[in-house]
């Protein structure tokens, strides 16, 4: 029988998860220190197992809490905000890569020779560095755009057909939030094909993460982004899940709000890459051809 909260605010049981969680994260980072350094990548894999595991187990918990009605409306609020300021730390996650590839773009260093100190760096290079193979944004880039953009659309139509549904799992309403988001996360498994296609030809022209300081920057935020992604159909597929069992309604959606927010900043942050990086480094920052 499902309890109900007595008050406004959700006391939880000791848990074992955030300790577990710490621990793998720990691992999960120094093995990859350790994978990076030319060990094997066994110790990064295995705190990479644990961290996954935990995601996991307590989000399951999360989930069943707000089914057996401990999200009361003030659980709800701290819930939004804790959310809210995840994507502040997220933009600043980012932030520090355009700050990086702005810092390349605009003061361009250029390799120099000194009879005293050796090889060092000064401003005056060209940017892409000259050899450098800039990927096309007339091609794979500019179709992912298309590609995000289409998923923010089915998405809020997902959003606006939830808001609309009526008590009770026979409402067809439903069955459109349900191929919406479907839809939704069909595009966000294409979107990350074809980024890994564009990775391949890349590679293929010789960029890569050690093509001097612009194939690290490139990489860097277009690789983090497509983490997001990744991220992000994952969030949308368990909300595909959940809205198949009837877990949301106009009033308690807290679930597919966050999953929304999220992939909306996904998208923002790409168009912001798409133009700086991909635009830019066809064309305005390539002052020094």
């Amino acid at each position: 029988m499902a309890s109900q909260a007595k008050h406004d605010y959700h006391i939880l049981e000791p848990s074992i998860w955030p300790f577990v969680a710490s621990v793998s994260a720990f691992v999960m980072l120094f093995g990859a220190v350790l994978w990076f350094k030319g060990g094997t990548p066994l110790l990064f894999l295995a705190g990479l197992a644990g961290v996954l595991f935990v995601m996991y187990s307590w989000w399951s918990e999360v989930i069943h809490e707000s089914q057996v009605g401990d999200h009361t409306p003030v659980v709800h609020l701290g819930l939004r905000y804790g959310f809210i300021l995840f994507i502040i730390s997220e933009v600043m996650f980012f932030l520090a890569w355009f700050w990086a590839y702005f810092r390349y773009a605009l003061f361009v260093p250029a390799e120099t020779t000194d009879e005293t100190h050796g090889i060092g760096f000064a401003e005056g290079g060209m940017f892409p560095p000259e050899g450098i193979h800039a990927v096309d944004p007339l091609a794979l880039p500019l179709v992912n755009t298309l590609i995000l953009l289409l998923s923010g659309c089915t998405l809020t139509a997902a959003h606006h057909y939830l808001m609309e549904m009526r008590e009770g799992n026979d409402d067809p309403k439903r069955k459109q939030v349900f191929w919406w988001l479907a839809g939704t996360t069909a595009l966000g498994a294409i979107f990350l094909v074809m980024q890994g296609v564009e990775y391949y030809e890349a590679y293929h022209h010789d960029l890569t993460l050690q093509s001097t300081f612009y194939g690290a920057a490139f990489y860097m935020a277009t690789g983090f982004h497509g983490m997001h992604v990744l991220i992000g159909t994952i969030f949308l597929a368990i909300c595909l899940i959940r809205v198949g069992k009837g877990h949301f309604d106009p009033k308690k959606h807290i679930g597919f709000e966050a999953a929304a927010w999220y992939w909306h900043f996904v998208d923002v942050v790409w168009l912001f890459l798409f133009f700086a990086i991909y635009v830019g480094s066809a064309g305005f920052f390539n002052y020094g051809h």
